[in-house]
């Protein structure tokens, strides 16, 4: 290190001494201070869902790169950082590109029968109190030519971030691990809370590295930025950003039904990464591999899965695979009642689950009309089966007495396609 250099590195920490002796709430200030979030970004930018070799390749270098340089993995042979999480049908990554180039990176992990990676070390059941799904942000990267450029990829980043799990992901709570020294920034400008007031000096899922572990409701978000960022300029509000600003650089999933996962591992992507490019398969636990069976249950999946022993007598239990999907519905009753509100999520071939507004008879068949998709409307014969309320809310699963058509092909498409596209591609001959 030269003199000069060694002269620039004591500056910095001096200002970063001086910098944590000011009160919590100045600091937060000075973060919300140098927002720039630009309207109109480079039109080469382009964000989207990695669902190419080639691109979830760039990503999973570029954040091996990103962790390497920061001491939260050792180098991998293959150049890439890869977990078993990103195997997950329930997991989307996500990207930032300019032209052909991957500049940025994270992935959104929805909680699956293999959890999600900070859940092992930070006490969640707060959240879990509230209604709606978690998820947890990880795996983000940015390319170094960027990271000093004022938030112009991250931004846009966290923006499609916001959009999708709003929009697309059934996603009310977002949870983070970040090291120490990031937390404040999550804080002050987007208003995560902290999960515990301590630090978690050794988190292995970072090769051993302190980590502060945070949660943020999307539901009272856009007021929480309202009120913090409404007397801002436009290009340091953030609530302006996130929700009224209209980004031609985000593409968002072409979705022609209410799911809510964008898989987009075929059998010879997970081959590829998992098995041929790195050793995650090799080394799981056996519960971990009977799980990825019963997730991929599908012949083509089965070939390139690891192999399995017997299964823990838990799993064995499980029965039939459920599809997470979003879609409004109601309970037509006798003409002299109101209809039963609902939102159906998840299905099976032989029934689904779903919230309702009010108690649902049982024993008795009732007829249900489901919105499957904006074109579509499917109307069933149904029964209701295992009710039940938590904290004032009802919830109840249905059996399927006399399905129609349009159900019989939607289901019959959940169950043998591999990927979002493979859905889409199924369920064009619908009427």
């Amino acid at each position: 290190m030269t003199s000069l250099s060694r002269l620039r590195f004591l500056i910095h920490q001096v200002a970063r001494k001086l910098f944590s002796m000011l009160p919590k709430g100045r600091r937060h200030d000075i973060y919300r201070s140098f927002v720039d979030c630009d309207p109109a970004p480079n039109a080469r930018l382009v964000l989207k869902i990695a669902d190419t070799q080639e691109e979830l390749e760039a990503c999973f270098k570029l954040l091996h790169d990103a962790y390497v340089s920061s001491g939260f993995m050792t180098p991998d042979p293959s150049g890439m950082r890869v977990t078993i999480y990103h195997a997950l049908p329930t997991t989307t990554t996500l990207c930032a590109k300019m032209g052909d180039q991957v500049i940025g990176t994270l992935s959104l992990i929805r909680e699956s029968a293999i959890g999600f990676p900070l859940q092992r070390i930070f006490d969640l059941s707060e959240v879990r109190e509230k209604a709606g799904y978690i998820a947890e942000v990880s795996a983000l990267a940015i390319h170094p030519k960027f990271r000093r450029t004022g938030g112009t990829i991250l931004f846009p980043l966290m923006k499609f971030m916001y959009e999708y799990c709003t929009t697309f992901f059934d996603t009310r709570h977002l949870v983070i691990a970040v090291n120490p020294r990031h937390i404040e920034m999550y804080e002050s400008l987007l208003f995560f809370r902290r999960l515990t007031a301590n630090v978690v000096e050794n988190y292995d899922f970072v090769n051993g590295a302190p980590a502060v572990g945070a949660t943020i409701d999307l539901k009272y978000a856009p007021e929480i930025l309202r009120k913090a960022y409404e007397k801002k300029p436009l290009r340091r509000n953030l609530y302006h950003y996130f929700l009224e600003t209209k980004l031609p650089n985000i593409q968002l999933p072409n979705r022609r039904f209410f799911t809510t996962n964008d898989p987009v591992l075929t059998p010879e992507l997970i081959d590829y990464f998992f098995n041929q490019r790195t050793s995650i398969f090799a080394e799981l636990s056996e519960r971990k591999k009977t799980l990825l069976h019963l997730i991929y249950d599908l012949p083509a999946y089965r070939k390139v899965l690891p192999p399995t022993m017997d299964a823990p007598s838990d799993i064995k239990n499980r029965r039939h695979q459920r599809f997470s999907v979003k879609c409004p519905a109601r309970l037509v009753l006798d003409s002299n009642e109101q209809p039963i509100s609902l939102e159906i999520n998840d299905v099976s071939r032989y029934g689904f689950h779903a919230r309702t507004s009010r108690k649902v008879p049982e024993n008795i068949f009732l007829n249900a009309i489901i919105r499957l998709g904006t074109h579509e409307t499917s109307r069933l014969t149904v029964q209701a089966v295992q009710g039940s309320d938590i904290a004032d809310k009802h919830f109840c699963g249905f059996r399927i007495g006399e399905p129609d058509l349009i159900w019989r092909k939607f289901v019959t498409a959940l169950y043998e396609g591999h990927t979002h596209n493979d859905l889409d591609q199924a369920t064009r001959f619908l009427p």
